[in-house]
């Protein structure tokens, strides 16, 4: 099971999920996507949570309000975090978790330290817990079948892309060689260039 919030601090609206259990959080590190921010309480057991951005966002461009929302979210579902202040939440994208074996269930890592950022959260906003609880929303998701068709939609668009890309060379293409032939035409008539009958007439008078 999956549960799915609506940060609605920011429209069109945010979606925040995660993981009921540690087994569910490892299909959302297995299948996860590659627009997914991964966020949890630094150094103590917090719940996984994640923001999906929208395409072509990246780490910076996260509203504060909505880094906020996801930051108490994950204060909140931590037995630890959440009875302590000034906690720090550490993010960064999906792309970036690093699992291997002998990994506890659940458990990640970084390919790259550099890459992940972190939010102090000083205490538990109740009013943000609370708008964040009444969007929520338990769901059963096929993990792995909403990825493979994210991921056969990407494929589809960076082939349609490439098609448009060779069109636009074949019209350019095109266009640079009807030009080149209006210019040699152009050239061939002006006058200094043309020719006539009278150019090869023999005006000679004489006659055998």
């Amino acid at each position: 099971m999956v549960f799915y919030f609506t940060s609605n601090v920011v429209s069109p609206p945010m979606t925040i999920f995660m993981g009921i259990d540690k087994y569910e959080n490892e299909d959302l590190i297995k299948w996860g996507w590659p627009e997914d921010v991964w966020f949890h309480v630094d150094k103590v057991s917090s719940a996984h949570v994640y923001l999906r951005l929208r395409p072509n966002q990246t780490l910076d461009d996260i509203p504060s309000k909505v880094l906020e929302d996801c930051a108490q979210l994950v204060k909140a579902n931590s037995i630890q975090g959440n009875k302590m202040n000034n906690v720090d939440v550490v993010y960064t994208m999906w792309e970036n978790l690093k699992k291997t074996q002998g990994m506890e269930v659940g458990q990640v890592g970084f390919h790259k330290q550099k890459l992940v950022q972190s939010i102090r959260v000083e205490k538990r906003m109740n009013e943000i817990v609370n708008r964040l609880n009444k969007t929520k929303e338990e769901r059963h998701p096929n993990l792995q079948a909403e990825r493979e068709e994210r991921d056969r939609i990407e494929r589809e668009d960076k082939k349609k892309i490439l098609r448009e890309q060779k069109e636009r060379e074949k019209e350019e293409e095109k266009r640079k060689k009807e030009a080149a032939e209006l210019r040699n035409y152009s050239s061939l008539m002006k006058p200094e260039n043309m020719t006539s009958n009278r150019d090869f007439c023999d005006d000679s008078d004489d006659f055998m």
